[in-house]
């Protein structure tokens, strides 16, 4: 009888204590289950979520950033493709860019979006290698201040293709004459600008066409062009650089010209401050910056990069 008392008590006592540790397991599962407490969200987590600050010196007004493509018409039927880069300004000043005989349009892809100085990244991709062709590499550019901003337009010369594909494919002076006055007419006309701040810049073949067609925007609307910023003219497009000068000097006001060249091409400009026009035309002596668009290098003196900005001051910003 004791003895089956004893054991009686054994088996409680097992039972017992695997109650206890199932009770034990049953509270700890649902706290490992339960769902993590709500916290709040980090502070750089909410900050990063916020909508930008609107930039102070945006015109309500002004166009979006983004490059618009656009096609201009010449006098003689042919149809040019190009980019207009809208302001942050409305109306804005207007820099009609013109390239050189070696590329098209894309030649000016850093350099439009840089005068836009709108914060865009240039969206298109470059048809040269930026460490060797510096227009393309902006790391080096001057600052345009923040206050400014000139709405660009750029276009493609009839006959020509992108740098990597060699450029202008034919001769053609008369032709991309005409088509250096279509894009100055067009421009004019462009949503968003001030009609009477145009102003052209140019290399080689686009540095007479600039001179050239801002001549020719004046004859049509006196004081529209506002002055034309010339690297390495050369009578290129088959009228006289130092002509034309001349002409820009005798209009009533006289317009402003401004010419860029190394000491190979440095007569022309020379010659053209020979011819009249002291009052406005201002030539810059460049040693050792070859021709066209190498011209728009880092470590030259003067710097042609600056230049520009300096050109704008004094023509077109208010």
């Amino acid at each position: 009888m004791k003895s089956r008392t004893f054991s009686f008590c054994i088996c409680m006592i097992l039972i017992l204590t695997l109650i206890a540790a199932c009770d034990k397991k049953a509270v700890a599962t649902p706290a490992a289950t339960e769902a993590p407490a709500i916290t709040e969200a980090p502070a750089q987590t909410a900050a990063a979520t916020e909508a930008p600050a609107i930039n102070p010196n945006e015109d309500p007004n002004a166009l979006p950033p983004e490059p618009q493509p656009v096609s201009i018409t010449t006098a003689d039927g042919k149809t040019l493709e190009g980019y207009y880069y809208p302001s942050a300004k409305n109306p804005a000043p207007l820099v009609v860019l013109m390239h050189w005989m070696m590329g098209d349009k894309s030649d000016w892809n850093e350099i439009a979006v840089w005068l836009q100085n709108r914060g865009q990244v240039n969206p298109f991709p470059n048809p040269g290698d930026p460490t060797q062709f510096r227009w393309w590499d902006p790391t080096w550019f001057p600052e345009v201040p923040a206050e400014d901003s000139y709405a660009v337009l750029t276009f493609t010369y009839r006959d020509c293709l992108p740098f990597d594909q060699q450029g202008c494919t034919t001769m053609d002076d008369a032709g991309r004459l005409q088509d250096s006055y279509a894009a100055m007419l067009f421009g004019r006309e462009l949503e968003g600008i001030d009609q009477n701040r145009i102003v052209a810049v140019g290399s080689s073949i686009g540095a007479d066409g600039a001179a050239d067609a801002c001549l020719y925007l004046n004859q049509q609307y006196p004081d529209a062009c506002q002055g034309s910023y010339s690297l390495s003219p050369g009578d290129w497009l088959g009228v006289s650089y130092v002509v034309t000068i001349a002409q820009m000097g005798s209009m009533e006001p006289p317009i402003p010209a401004w010419c860029v060249a190394d000491e190979k091409e440095y007569g022309v400009c020379e010659a053209a401050q020979g011819a009249g026009n002291p009052a406005v035309y201002k030539p810059f002596l460049v040693p050792g910056g070859d021709h066209g668009d190498m011209l728009l290098s880092p470590d030259l003196s003067p710097l042609p990069m600056q230049l520009i900005l300096d050109f704008l001051t004094e023509t077109v910003k208010e």
